[in-house]
């Protein structure tokens, strides 16, 4: 029943998602979840009243987002990333570090809502819109405080992309080797889209094939398994401070409170894991990897749907209003990310 309640505002953002599709393989830097949230605000301004679409648009925003993070699990092989991303665990933990503790710090000093600044610091330091994507269910945020995080790591992401490329080659990064720019690339970059952009351009400069972008997306790789645990102690937190209010003598829900969907999720990725590690016949493995495959562009694809959803629930004025502090928020979180990235790099002899 709740379905077919659903279904009207379900169709819009759908809608809306296909076109994003495309539009993020034609334009990598910007990317589909962008295009789709900008889609959304785009008409919100002119479509206030959503009447019977409004459960439906509010249904794809929260439910369909879930399920996105869920079958992301599908494309994360922790056993391989593990092995690959050993040369950039020490960066990659530090960097996570700095952006959490800068984003905590400047949510206190500059007064800005917790939530916004949570998903910010978790987009910055991890892997931009999915881990807002995955954090955002996980702290009960609102499609207002998605969008305007999600914006403000758009704006870092596009520089970074048309910036980065030129800025290593001035400070001295191998242009023979792809490890130094991969590396920076991996872990100072917020989004997959931009990281694959940036190491892109890096082959394309210096004649490498493919091999920053090899190198550039296993480090990606390795930080997105960081949401695992940044989601679960969020979890948790959330699960205590909750029981807490509840108070003396309220009863409080524990099995409600906590978003099971994480669970799903690692689930996800331990049989991804257990199926390369324990299946040894190329054909059939070669046919799970299809389903993988499929499973995580379809993840990809509802991710891009809740964003036109968040979109349409946006009000964009609201938005660019209150944008400063965030956008201030997110400016010292990259800076500080890239700053990081590059010392550990001096230091460890990388270039």
């Amino acid at each position: 029943m709740n379905f077919f309640k659903n279904i009207s505002g379900i169709l819009i953002s759908l809608v809306i998602a296909l076109p994003c599709w495309f539009l993020g393989k034609l334009f990598p830097v910007v990317g589909g979840p962008v295009f789709a949230i900008l889609i959304g605000m785009t008409i919100s301004v002119f479509w206030k009243e959503k009447g019977i679409f409004s459960s439906g648009i509010k249904f794809t925003s929260k439910k369909i987002l879930q399920w996105a993070v869920i079958l992301l699990g599908f494309g994360l092989n922790l056993n391989v990333i593990a092995k690959t991303g050993a040369q950039s665990l020490p960066i990659i933990l530090c960097t996570i570090s700095v952006s959490l503790i800068l984003a905590f710090v400047l949510c206190k000093v500059m007064h800005i809502p917790s939530k916004i600044a949570t998903l910010i610091g978790v987009g910055s330091s991890i892997c931009g819109g999915s881990a807002i994507a995955a954090t955002a269910p996980v702290i009960d945020a609102d499609e207002e405080e998605v969008a305007q995080s999600i914006s403000v790591i758009f704006f870092f992401n596009v520089l970074a992309a048309l910036i980065f490329p030129t800025f290593g080659t001035l400070i001295g990064f191998d242009t023979k080797s792809a490890d130094a720019f991969g590396i920076f690339a991996g872990t100072a970059v917020n989004d997959t889209s931009s990281v694959t952009a940036c190491a892109s351009t890096w082959d394309s400069m210096y004649g490498l094939g493919s091999a920053t972008l090899d190198k550039a997306v296993t480090v990606k790789l390795t930080r997105t398994l960081a949401i695992i645990v940044i989601t679960l102690v969020l979890a948790f937190y959330r699960t205590v401070k909750e029981k807490k209010q509840g108070g003396e003598g309220t009863k409080v829900n524990i099995a409600k409170i906590f978003p099971w969907f994480i669970l799903y999720f690692v689930a996800a990725s331990v049989i991804t894991t257990l199926c390369h590690n324990f299946i040894t016949d190329s054909l059939i493995l070669g046919k799970i990897e299809n389903i993988f495959s499929l499973l995580k562009n379809l993840s990809k694809f509802f991710i891009i749907m809740a964003m036109a959803a968040i979109g349409l629930n946006t009000d964009i004025v609201k938005l660019i209003k209150t944008g400063g502090k965030p956008l201030a928020l997110g400016a010292v979180c990259w800076i500080g990310i890239t700053a990081v990235s590059l010392v550990m790099q001096k230091a460890m002899g990388l270039f």
